[in-house]
């Protein structure tokens, strides 16, 4: 670190301010003698302010890295391409990934070998749905995802126009979709009844309600994380108006804030209560009580839901929200709504993202749907469990139910069976 030095400001005159026997406008001084001093003093105050507010900077200095010194050890700056900025990403597109005929009719094969057979969508795995070249793309998009930027956007799928074979119906879209996401991980339960494929869709409920989930509302949804390792949506049908999906890089919040307010950044590494929403397993809290950014194997792994974080304070075992945890909490929202750090993406239909939930927050913006109910708005939605995935610190199991990779992540309740339904309930 480069310290600036400053030379201690010299002894000012006594008679730059109170000079002996002289006061201004001292009757017994000719009025050439008093601008005589009055100058000598104007110079010496100049000379002075050279060196005494260079000395009030360091004094700053000083207090603020006093203040620092004292913070518990944080995790150094993270830099490489996970730690990117919306606007810049927008002058670029290879973070969009197009399928190519090839691909398509690759999927569209395997999808038409398993609509016809009586197998359960849940049960497809990676080798039920061959892709013999679009397979290998796909591990290194999850590389991409999981190692690089965080997310991608795979464009192409048909699932509303007229393929060369025929138009895709819903359980041909479910096939599809899970049997992409077999090659990227293990499915994972995202609800307490055990739905496998989820469905992101308005069905009429307000956030307001503490046992309702936010997707299921057509309001905004805020920045936050799914409780999996990575979250893949692929698009049915866009809303009317709005709905737009949005990504922030946790790992450039974390940044920011280090750079800005280092002293809030330990408030976020300590555990703080987060409702579960009324989708309790066997033996646990109605809540969770993991920190917000977590710093295990060299690797910063984000898990974040601020509405959850406050709706958990209706539990009379939970304390309010202290200061400093409200301080903390506003700068990693603001700096998370900052059009300098975010990114805006609009979905067109047969458009899969996947994200890494450790590393990037997602978000949709509010929207106004279709009134006929087969054009809504509807996103299917997989929770993945990659084999490959990064290590987490064992906090994580409290919500995870496991850290071993490939097996964690969900919503897992005694006596739960897996299912995917091919419309919202």
């Amino acid at each position: 670190m480069l310290i600036a030095s400053f030379r201690i400001a010299p002894t000012a005159p006594k008679k730059l301010f109170t000079p002996r026997r002289y006061q201004p406008g001292n009757r017994q001084w000719s009025a050439p003698t008093q601008a005589v001093h009055i100058a000598s003093a104007r110079r010496w105050q100049k000379r002075i302010s050279r060196f005494v507010i260079p000395r009030l900077i360091w004094e700053d200095w000083r207090r603020m890295n006093k203040l620092t010194e004292a913070l518990p050890e944080l995790p150094p700056e993270i830099h490489g391409p996970s730690a990117w900025y919306g606007p810049d990403l927008v002058q670029r597109d290879d973070w969009i990934e197009t399928l190519s005929e090839a691909e398509v009719a690759e999927v569209e094969a395997a999808t038409r070998a398993l609509s016809g057979s009586q197998r359960e969508i849940v049960a497809i795995r990676r080798d039920d749905f061959p892709l013999p070249t679009l397979g290998s793309r796909l591990q290194r998009l999850l590389d991409d995802a999981l190692n690089g930027r965080g997310f991608v956007l795979l464009r192409g799928l048909p699932v509303e126009r007229q393929s060369r074979f025929q138009k895709w119906t819903r359980r041909e879209s479910a096939i599809a979709f899970f049997g992409l996401g077999a090659h990227l991980g293990s499915a994972r339960s995202q609800n307490a009844r055990g739905h496998a494929l989820g469905h992101v869709k308005d069905l009429g409920r307000q956030s307001s309600d503490p046992n309702a989930r936010i997707y299921q509302t057509r309001e905004r949804q805020t920045y936050h994380t799914d409780s999996c390792d990575v979250v893949a949506l692929l698009c049915l049908q866009p809303a009317r108006r709005g709905g737009l999906s949005s990504l922030v890089s946790s790992v450039t919040i974390f940044n920011e804030m280090r750079r800005r307010r280092p002293d809030l950044l330990p408030v976020l590494f300590e555990p703080i209560e987060t409702d579960r929403r009324g989708e309790i397993p066997a033996g646990r809290r109605p809540y969770f009580n993991i920190p917000i950014f977590n710093w295990h194997a060299g690797l910063l792994s984000t898990i974040y839901q601020r509405q959850y974080i406050e709706s958990a304070r209706r539990f009379d075992e939970v304390p309010p929200l202290t200061s400093r945890q409200i301080a903390a909490l506003d700068l990693f929202d603001s700096l998370a709504n900052d059009p300098e750090l975010h990114l805006f993406m609009e979905f067109r239909p047969g458009d899969m993202q996947i994200v890494h939930n450790h590393t990037v927050l997602h978000d949709r913006t509010g929207f106004e749907d279709w009134p006929e109910p087969d054009r809504k708005r509807h996103l299917l939605r997989l929770w993945l469990a990659p084999p490959n995935a990064r290590p987490l610190p064992p906090v994580f199991a409290e919500r995870y139910g496991s850290i071993t990779p490939g097996d964690r992540g969900g919503i897992i309740l005694p006596g739960m069976r897996l299912t995917a339904p091919l419309d919202a309930e």
